[in-house]
Formats: C-alpha cells, sequence, structure tokens
C-alpha cells in the first residue's frame, strides 16, 4: 500500500508531501494524521528548523475526499483540525510549495502556512458553497485576514477558482514560480530561513501570529515577553561577533 504521506529530512529541512496523486491528493483521515504527525517530528526535534508542505504529481491538495466524507470517515485530527494545523499551528516555520490545485481543505491548507511559493498556473479556491459546505477549516477565518475582505467575500460566496498571479498581487502568495518549479523555490526561500538564528525566527512568528489580538497598550510588552530571551542570548551575542568579524555566524539556538 502507498503510504499517503511522504516525509524526507534534509539538513535542517523536512518536506511532507501528500502523496495520493490518483485523487488529486484529496484528504482522508490517513492524510491529516500523517500530515499531523509529521508537523509533531518539526516541532519536536532540535536539528529541523523548517517544513515545506507540497503534494505529488503535480498537484497541491483538491481538498476534503468526498468519498471518505460520505462513509463518515473523519477527515480531521481531533482538537486541531485539518491535517492537525488548521487550528493548532506550527511553532516553525511552514511553507506551502504549490502546484496544481489548492481547492477547499487544500486551500485551508495553505492559508494555515507561514509562507506561500505558487506556480504561475496555480489554481486556488473555496468552493465548498458549490458542495453545500462550508470553509470551517481555517477558510473562512484566515482568508480575509490575508487579503482585502471583499475579495475574500467573493471567493467564498461564488466558490469560483482564483488563480496564483491574482493572490500574489493581494500578498497572499510570497513567490511566483514557472510550473513544476514551487518546490525548488521553497526550498531555496527556507534555506535563506534556516541561514537565520533559530531564537529570532521562533520569537519572530510567534510575535507575528499573536500580535493581531493584542491591543495597542499591551503590544509592546507582549512582545517584550517572547523576544527578551533572544536579546540576551548567546546567538545574539555571535551575532554580532559574527558580523565584525566578517564570517557566517554559527547558531546554537541559545
Amino acid at each position: 500500500m502507498t503510504d499517503p504521506v511522504l516525509v524526507q529530512v534534509d539538513d535542517g529541512l523536512m518536506v511532507i508531501t501528500i502523496n495520493r496523486p490518483e485523487v488529486r491528493n484529496a484528504i482522508d483521515g490517513a492524510v491529516s494524521y500523517g500530515v499531523c504527525a509529521a508537523v509533531d517530528e518539526l516541532d519536536a526535534r532540535s536539528d529541523l528548523r523548517v517544513g515545506i508542505l507540497t503534494g505529488a504529481g503535480g498537484t497541491f491538495c483538491s481538498g476534503m475526499d468526498l468519498k471518505a466524507f460520505l462513509r463518515g470517515e473523519s477527515t480531521r485530527v481531533k482538537h486541531r483540525g485539518l491535517m492537525g494545523i488548521a487550528r493548532t499551528p506550527t511553532e516553525k516555520p511552514l511553507i506551502a510549495a504549490v502546484e496544481g490545485y489548492a481547492l477547499a481543505g487544500g486551500f485551508e491548507a495553505a492559508l494555515a502556512c507561514d509562507l506561500v511559493v505558487a506556480a504561475r498556473d496555480a489554481v486556488f479556491g473555496l468552493p465548498e458553497a458549490k458542495r453545500g459546505l462550508a470553509a470551517a477549516a481555517g477558510g473562512l477565518i484566515r482568508l480575509p485576514r490575508v487579503i482585502p475582505q471583499r475579495v475574500a467575500m467573493e471567493i467564498a460566496l461564488t466558490g469560483d477558482p482564483v488563480d496564483a498571479q491574482r493572490l500574489h498581487a493581494y500578498g497572499l502568495v510570497n513567490r511566483l514560480t514557472e510550473p513544476g518549479g514551487a518546490l525548488a523555490e521553497a526550498t531555496r526561500l527556507a534555506r535563506r530561513i534556516i541561514d537565520n538564528a533559530p531564537l529570532s525566527v521562533a520569537a519572530s512568528k510567534q510575535v507575528i501570529l499573536e500580535q493581531r489580538d493584542w491591543s495597542t497598550e499591551e503590544s509592546f510588552a507582549r512582545q517584550d515577553e517572547i523576544t527578551s530571551t533572544v536579546l540576551t542570548s548567546d546567538d545574539a551575542e555571535e551575532g554580532a561577533r559574527a558580523f565584525a568579524e566578517k564570517r557566517k555566524p554559527k547558531w546554537t539556538g541559545h
């Protein structure tokens, strides 16, 4: 039996591949729990710094496996939502590398990632309204936070697809590539992050994700709680010393 989720680790980077190309990488229970297990390993291992989520066979993910849904199979991880990332974001940066289609739950999985790299001909969409469903795995919440609300409203209410180039113009897609190049570009982006201090990266991600719920009055105090240990870390001293000595820093994560 083919493994529904493939995991490859290389020098600080974990690549997680949804491996059901025969059904355009539709999400069933095995996929959801398989990705969840992979991101848990990503966060738990000190030697891993960044993850990439992608799909096999030229498609990112076509969404929930409707056949699995009809036979009563749970396609979400209990208490954590779709693939374990819809309701519980990873601690470490996660990049979506999108080729082909990212629809419904597939689009929601990309939205749950921190960064998105997509091929120019990639297609995104929330077609749930066309199926009598709702994009309740994060799509209706996250989409209007990253693109204009009226555009998000149109995408959700019509269920019509939208191309990667339009979403790049709105800032949802970080980088566009030629078809077939999304994973390679996502890997280059990941390497840029891996070059940086792990404590700095972790604190930066945490502040950016949490600050939307902070009031203006408390924002700097809340930020200081997260970043103070970074500024007094061994890596902060190492970064300054490496800059002065014109060499690449050697991070310890302390």
